[in-house]
């Protein structure tokens, strides 16, 4: 990777970017536009550039529990799976350079629920701009943007049980609907827009951000195989840099930032590294023999995610053997009335999806398909915890699932809704038995017990260091993302988010990394 730098030394920088992921990429880009300050953006996994594992997007579900995964178990669930993984990416892009890449402007209503919270300039107003300003979308619509460096891509919809799918849903009450028009589809369905290229090379932020910019801005640096131990923070409480492992593996080494560090380690490792560094709830950090600098006990805090069900058929007809990513349509649905979100929503699999059901006996097939249930805004709160003061020990992840009996409502009506969409007319040839959970598996009890024992996770951890008004003592970041008691240390990923947004999440938190660089710049001058 790129090893230049213009600074006075080659461990000092003015912006150090702790996590190339996406939205620390996004951080740094637009950082290195000003070719009078230097950046450098430290990334614990390997380099992207050349990786078709990584780059070619339908070759995604390989990544799972891979080399290039973190592969984060979950502690004991007391009614959810605990047998369940959180992949999180460990490759420069992060979780853009890991996941389906299904591309989604997040819902005004969720923006404008943040900014309520206390985050004030990140409403739908605001921050729409941003969206516009990342893409280049090949959807209608004057509010699209046509020049951004991510593009984005409606699938055409090739798959003829997907297009028997939407007429399904259609014969159900749920209108195929665009997506990505600036209007809240609460009840609808349709082929998902994806951040792909027309060679379906995914379009991450490492390729849209980093890619075009590696080796020919002498201002930016990236390295790879950089694992971060502890964020240097002097008895002014200014954060001046980060300690890492070197790639030699036995030296602890330091990089310096003169103006400013950014943390982009994800919803997990950015409340590990925090706490790991004397910033987070004392009680806890004492425990684990951590001297506390900051007590800031919303950090680890509020964990969410989008709580994921299947239900699978096996296929009448011959399933495609070639798909851009294998999910390819989405579906909205509202479980009551008078929401101005949807509070379900699945993802059609044109794949068998055996990953939780086959260890319990479910049968499978190689011909199915399946759908996916989950929970838009579950109300389930989970924690990230220090397992010890190791920074190479996996931190305690725990999302308590299914402790508030929303979700377990949400994604039982989703089950009875599937069911209801694969009895219509249109899936007659396609939809066969009923894999899992099984026609016999009826009453609330017996869908709660399957669900339970084979959810899994649509791979959305977020909100583990929130943003929030000045006064919000939960609240890790104020709306600047800057770290509340240190100076010169902001946060850019998808735990600054106060609450889940209702959909695939990517895409939002590009527009965090846009929005922060905006930030970083303005309080620089």
């Amino acid at each position: 990777m790129n090893e230049a730098n213009t600074g006075t030394h080659p461990d000092e920088f003015d912006y150090v970017v702790v996590g190339g992921g996406t939205a620390g990429n996004v951080v740094a880009a637009r950082l290195s536009e000003d070719p009078s300050v230097t950046v450098c953006v430290l990334e614990a996994g390997p380099s992207d550039v050349g990786d078709d594992n990584v780059l070619r997007l339908e070759r995604w579900m390989g990544l799972l529990e891979s080399g290039y995964d973190w592969d984060y178990p979950v502690e004991p669930q007391e009614r959810g799976n605990s047998m369940m993984r959180h992949a999180r990416a460990k490759v420069l892009g992060g979780c853009s350079s890991h996941n389906s890449c299904i591309a989604f402007w997040a819902p005004a209503e969720d923006l404008d629920g943040w900014a309520a919270e206390g985050c004030t300039g990140w409403g739908a107003e605001d921050v729409f701009p941003l969206y516009q300003r990342l893409e280049n979308n090949d959807a209608p619509g004057e509010h699209h943007g046509r020049s951004g460096p991510v593009k984005l891509r409606t699938i055409k919809g090739e798959d003829p049980c997907g297009s028997a799918l939407l007429d399904a849903c259609a014969q159900n009450g749920i209108p195929t609907t665009p997506f990505n028009t600036g209007r809240t589809v609460v009840r609808g369905a349709n082929w998902f827009q994806i951040n792909s290229d027309e060679n379906n090379i995914r379009q991450s932020s490492s390729v849209a951000y980093l890619h075009p910019i590696i080796g020919k801005r002498p201002n930016l640096t990236v390295r790879t195989g950089i694992r971060a131990k502890r964020l240097v923070i002097g008895e002014d409480r200014r954060c001046t840099g980060v300690e890492y492992l070197d790639p030699d593996l036995v030296h602890t080494r330091t990089v310096s930032a003169r103006r400013e560090v950014v943390v982009s380690c994800g919803s997990i490792d950015t409340p590990k590294l925090l706490m790991l560094s004397g910033i987070g709830p004392a009680d806890h950090l004492r425990e684990v023999g951590v001297e506390p600098l900051v007590h800031s006990p919303g950090v680890g805090e509020n964990l969410q995610d989008h709580p994921e069900g299947v239900i699978m058929w096996d296929a009448k007809r011959p399933m495609p053997t070639r798909s851009n990513q294998w999910w390819e349509i989405g579906i909205f649905a509202d479980t009551e009335p008078g929401l101005d979100r949807p509070d379900l929503m699945f993802h059609y699999g044109s794949v068998p999806f055996d990953m939780n059901t086959a260890r319990h006996g479910y049968p499978t097939s190689e011909n199915a398909f399946c759908l996916t249930p989950n929970v838009t805004h579950a109300k389930s709160r989970g924690t990230v915890r220090l397992r010890t003061r190791d920074y190479r020990d996996k931190p305690m992840v725990d999302p308590r699932y299914f402790t508030h009996e929303h979700d377990v409502r949400v994604m039982t009506y989703g089950l009875r809704l599937a069911r209801e969409i694969a009895a219509q007319p249109a899936l007659a040839d396609w939809a066969g038995a009923e894999l899992a959970p099984g026609p016999d598996v009826r009453t609330d009890d017996e869908l709660f017990e399957y669900i339970r024992t084979t959810h899994n996770t649509v791979y959305h951890p977020a909100c583990t260091v929130k943003m929030g008004a000045d006064d919000d003592a939960m609240a890790p970041l104020d709306a600047r993302l800057r770290v509340k008691g240190i100076r010169g240390l902001r946060v850019a990923d998808g735990s600054v988010m106060p609450e889940l947004v209702t959909v695939n999440p990517c895409i939002t938190t590009m527009m965090i990394g846009e929005k922060c660089a905006d930030m970083m710049k303005a309080d620089a001058s």
